[in-house]
């Protein structure tokens, strides 16, 4: 598997882009190899796949997280359609609490969003009927899910225009940003 890293400002969550390989048939990729990534430093365990469709353009889902001891990292990817992926790091020692990244994944440009836990994650749907896969390493708990509000301009985060546009009433009642007690720690 050859893979392409980037790393962001934020110290953490990585964009991933595995190698495709095309012909007259259509393409073959290997979206996933645990002795790649092992190869490049990352050896999480995935033990959930979750797969959601957004029927309408603005989708909103997030921004969520699992606290520990089920905290999840998420290894993410569009295989049909757009989205504009936002996570917030909610480490609070770490140099970058409160601040947030966004990047487009989509089943055109074919990146990956590594998701260490520790950070908020969410996402708007650019297109219609767009189904984002990703790789969990816990299962999911209702216990412990929580999340910070979508929009809290606390986090000073630009979502496209039509952002919104299908919200579920859970994500509506998220608390903001500054009522958050993060259960997370940099390096723990």
């Amino acid at each position: 598997m050859t893979l392409d890293i980037r790393k962001f400002p934020i110290e953490g969550p990585l964009l991933i882009t595995p190698k495709r390989f095309s012909d007259a048939r259509g393409f073959f990729s290997e979206t996933y190899s645990a002795k790649s990534l092992a190869e490049v430093g990352i050896t999480l365990t995935f033990v959930q796949d979750n797969h959601s469709l957004s029927s309408e353009r603005g989708t909103v889902r997030g921004l969520h997280f699992q606290a520990p001891p089920k905290a999840q990292a998420k290894l993410v990817r569009v295989t049909r359609g757009r989205i504009f992926d936002v996570f917030v790091d909610i480490r609070k020692n770490s140099p970058t609490y409160g601040r947030h990244d966004v990047t487009e994944l989509s089943a055109e440009n074919w990146h990956q969003l590594l998701i260490p836990t520790g950070f908020a994650h969410g996402f708007c749907t650019l297109e219609p009927a767009t189904e984002v896969l990703y790789k969990a390493t816990d299962y999911y708990a209702p216990e412990a899910e929580a999340g910070v509000r979508w929009n809290d301009p606390a986090l000073g985060i630009v979502w496209p225009q039509f952002a919104g546009a299908n919200l579920s009433a859970k994500d509506r009642e998220l608390p903001t940003f500054t009522q958050l007690d993060s259960p997370f720690v940099l390096g723990f």
